[in-house]
């Protein structure tokens, strides 16, 4: 296990910048450990959600942003529901994605391959104005390092005309792109 050094890492707005983000009253967290011990997911995590919930109290961003726990989060809430303070961790969570995006911090691990996908699955709604699925997975295996991953699935698919080689783009192409557009400027200005 790794030692953290307050003194060197701590960065005292932190929780306020969270809590503001995500509209939660992280400060509240009193670590009853109830999201943990209702995660479906945590057997997978680096840090358990009640520890990331005590490292935004304690200012530590750095090891927040960069843990790959909050990309695997599958934000079901159950944490959400258990949690007695009424504090929405998954909402957390998410905005703890967020703010690695922007930081363009890449997480470690099976984390990456979370963020890479999400990165590839809104890349194709933007480009096409919705889901190519074909394009979408064959970036993901090759930023992935993995070219030929499930490529019998895939040749499966495309046999039976699940998969198509290309994608027709919407009518409203446009309004789409004012959307993405819309959620930088809000992302640029928190």
């Amino acid at each position: 296990m790794e030692t953290i050094r307050l003194n060197e890492s701590e960065d005292r707005d932190f929780i306020e910048r969270v809590s503001r983000e995500s509209g939660q009253a992280v400060e509240n967290c009193y670590q009853c450990g109830k999201c943990t011990a209702g995660c479906p997911v945590a057997f997978a995590y680096d840090l358990m959600p009640h520890q990331v919930m005590r490292m935004i109290q304690m200012g530590l961003k750095e090891e927040v942003l960069r843990c790959q726990s909050i990309w695997l989060c599958a934000s079901c809430v159950t944490c959400t529901v258990r949690c007695p303070r009424k504090i929405d961790v998954a909402m957390v969570m998410d905005t703890l994605r967020i703010m690695a995006r922007r930081k363009g911090m890449v997480p470690p691990g099976r984390g990456r391959n979370v963020a890479v996908f999400n990165n590839n699955f809104l890349g194709s709604i933007q480009k096409y104005g919705r889901l190519f699925e074909f394009a979408t997975m064959a970036m993901f295996n090759l930023k992935t390092g993995q070219p030929f991953r499930e490529a019998n699935t895939g040749l499966t698919m495309l046999r039976r005309g699940k998969l198509k080689l290309s994608v027709t783009k919407p009518r409203g192409l446009e309004e789409i792109n004012r959307i993405f557009e819309k959620v930088r400027q809000a992302e640029k200005e928190v």
